[in-house]
């Protein structure tokens, strides 16, 4: 039986989203489908979610034909009021993936959802980039077993990603590493524009196959260093408000699961003797754009601690965690 559900959830996950070819039936040109590719809109979704104003910004798409659009996939895309039974049962087909530790899944609830934006954050070396690693392995195991049966995408800002790492985890769940490497797509981010643009790519890959994992690592240092100062502040929250836009839209769209990583700075107001006067960077912007927020610190020896610092479901809890050679663990009593 539980085959047989993972099955029906596995189709419930595969026919997420529409692709915009399905327009062309209705009488949309194929060129006026291609320019609206390049600016990065790939499925009718996408269409639906969008102002009209946005989508008279596509070069060659007048009013006229913005307003047809609409017209069309209001009645293909659901977005009218339902019931909050309906949307429980919207909720019980939704894919989490494992983490690797069972402490930790069992603090996120079965493990990190899939359809909304994760976000951790913790000084260096508490587990972030691990954490992103294990994740763009586990996520392709079956659901069964705590997958989503997809393939992830991978942001590097930090110049932190190791493909060795990911073979290490494939072994550590039984799955062939070079297969693994396969399935996890990566790119480098130079320049915050260069990340924003590369969300665009992203939801072309998306729109090809079955994804389940986003990962940015980390969505906020490109921010940091490229606008300097407080002159340059609303700049700044004001890019980084696009950015986390159009991975809100990605996570529902396509249903995957975003996950970021986020820097953290000392706290000058903070009171020096509380055992933490870090905050999070990004201000109230990163805080209303992610769903859950994960705060990560150091534990004794490998262990790190998992604090739930804010989401809409989860218990405000801890939950401890070891880092070994093969990914996320659980920890140890050292």
């Amino acid at each position: 039986q539980q085959q047989q559900q993972g099955e029906e959830e596995e189709a419930e996950v595969s026919v997420a989203y529409q692709t915009l070819e399905v327009l062309i039936e209705q009488g949309i040109a194929a060129n006026d489908i291609q320019k609206l590719n390049d600016a990065g809109y790939h499925t009718v979704e996408s269409i639906a979610h969008a102002t009209s104003r946005r989508l008279c910004d596509v070069k060659g798409i007048s009013e006229a034909k913005v307003n047809k659009l609409k017209e069309m996939v209001k009645n293909m895309v659901p977005m009218d009021f339902k019931t909050a039974a309906d949307a429980l049962e919207d909720r019980k087909a939704l894919v989490t993936l494992t983490t690797g530790s069972v402490e930790l899944d069992k603090l996120l609830e079965g493990g990190v959802e899939t359809g909304s934006i994760t976000e951790v954050f913790g000084e260096f070396r508490t587990g972030k980039t691990q954490l992103c690693h294990t994740l763009c392995v586990t996520c392709q195991m079956s659901i069964a077993e705590g997958g989503a049966e997809g393939k992830a995408l991978y942001i590097d800002t930090e110049g932190s990603f190791r493909p060795q790492r990911l073979q290490d985890i494939a072994e550590r769940f039984g799955l062939d590493p070079a297969v693994a490497l396969e399935n996890v797509a990566y790119a480098r981010a130079q320049n915050s524009e260069h990340q924003l643009e590369l969300l665009k790519t992203a939801g072309a890959i998306m729109s090809q196959d079955r994804y389940a994992l986003l990962v940015v690592d980390s969505a906020t240092a490109l921010y940091r260093t490229d606008y300097c100062g407080r002159g340059e502040l609303s700049e700044r929250q004001m890019q980084m408000g696009q950015f986390l836009r159009q991975l809100t839209r990605l996570a529902e769209e396509f249903g995957v699961c975003v996950f970021i990583t986020n820097q953290v700075v000392a706290d000058p107001g903070g009171m020096s003797f509380a055992k933490d006067s870090t905050k999070p960077i990004g201000g109230n912007i990163i805080a209303h754009a992610s769903t859950t927020r994960l705060r990560l610190r150091k534990g004794r020896g490998e262990n790190r601690i998992c604090t739930v610092f804010d989401s809409p479901t989860l218990p405000e809890a801890d939950a401890q965690f070891a880092i070994g050679p093969q990914g996320v663990c659980d920890a140890t009593d050292a």
